[in-house]
């Protein structure tokens, strides 16, 4: 196991006036042993920079260490890494044993080493049973399980994750972010996990990293880039709903963004007064979409509590403790 130091990463692609930088100096020190989740929308660097840790993208500036070893100019092979990509890539011809062990084989490991490292690998992912199959026998749960073993028995330092739930139903992708939690505790290699979905970076995440358009927005625990979110990109982005963010609140700050989130606005009988344009019935909450002048908000309330028609004027009131105040110019919290 190691630590992971990212040091002003840059990358750009082309040379000259006219290069293209798509990764805009990221910093970031992994503490040995953590679960780090990067997260953004499509095109935002992510993967990219994940490429960059694994060598398969050139670093075009800065320093990346893994542990006390500057890597910028070593092979991935080097790197004593372990990827898990989206799409499995595993040997349809080979066994799932074979999968596991090929790795292994290649860098003419002991076969009875081989056999206690996979053997080891498929207990913890509840494989054993499954090792004689071949992958097309296998849900695509099972084998996302079978390409992880494959990296659990490298034996890393450092495991890295590209959005390796993307093709998974929403069931399996729940089942299987508990599997990846499980594994985490039970080996505690340094991880980097790269998702466009924030609820699994909410919930697999020690601390995350909030990518937007190549820049790093935010790097904290999953409570923190909640409660306290750096940017309105990273307020906008983190939660689901997504905080409101308003433009002309009355009473508002000039020059600022009012943010809050749908549940820290109660409705009552004082207030601001809105119009209700729509609810959604969500099991036992719901969400009351609701016009503030020219602009729209989402409160959150519980079934107790009842639905507002559609159509009425009703009163709701933000936690004066809860609110989040944004420059509107540069939108980085005040």
């Amino acid at each position: 196991m190691a630590s992971l130091s990212l040091r002003n990463i840059v990358k750009r692609y082309g040379i000259g006036p006219k290069a293209n930088q798509v990764i805009h100096g990221v910093n970031a020190e992994i503490q040995d042993g953590e679960f780090v989740v990067i997260v953004g929308p499509s095109g935002c660097g992510k993967s990219t920079l994940l490429r960059m840790v694994a060598g398969l993208e050139e670093i075009s500036g800065g320093e990346l260490r893994i542990g006390d070893r500057v890597v910028n100019n070593l092979e991935p092979a080097q790197r004593d890494i372990a990827m898990v990509f989206q799409n499995y890539a595993l040997y349809p011809h080979m066994t799932n044993f074979d999968n596991m062990a090929y790795g292994l084989k290649i860098a003419k490991v002991p076969k009875e080493e081989i056999r206690a490292r996979v053997d080891k690998a498929a207990k913890i992912l509840e494989l054993g049973h499954l090792l004689e199959r071949k992958p097309r026998e296998l849900s695509g749960g099972q084998r996302q399980r079978v390409a992880m073993g494959r990296a659990i028995v490298r034996q890393p330092q450092v495991f890295l994750f590209d959005e390796p739930l993307s093709n998974l139903d929403a069931k399996l992708r729940a089942q299987t972010r508990l599997e990846i939690q499980k594994l985490h505790r039970e080996l505690g290699i340094t991880s980097l996990f790269v998702t466009h979905d924030q609820v699994e970076a909410m919930t697999l995440a020690e601390r995350m990293i909030v990518m937007n358009a190549g820049n790093m927005e935010q790097f904290g625990t999953p409570e923190e880039v909640y409660t306290h979110p750096a940017t309105t990109f990273v307020a906008s982005f983190i939660g689901s709903p997504p905080m409101n963010l308003l433009k002309h609140a009355p009473g508002g700050r000039a020059g600022s963004i009012l943010g809050i989130r749908p549940e820290h606005i109660d409705i009552g009988t004082e207030g601001w007064a809105l119009q209700v344009e729509t609810v959604e019935l969500l099991g036992a909450e719901r969400l009351v979409h609701a016009r503030l002048g020219d602009e729209m908000l989402i409160i959150r309330t519980h079934e107790d509590q009842g639905a507002p028609a559609v159509g009425s004027t009703i009163h709701a009131k933000p936690r004066e403790d809860r609110l989040h105040w944004f420059d509107a110019e540069t939108g980085h919290r005040q």
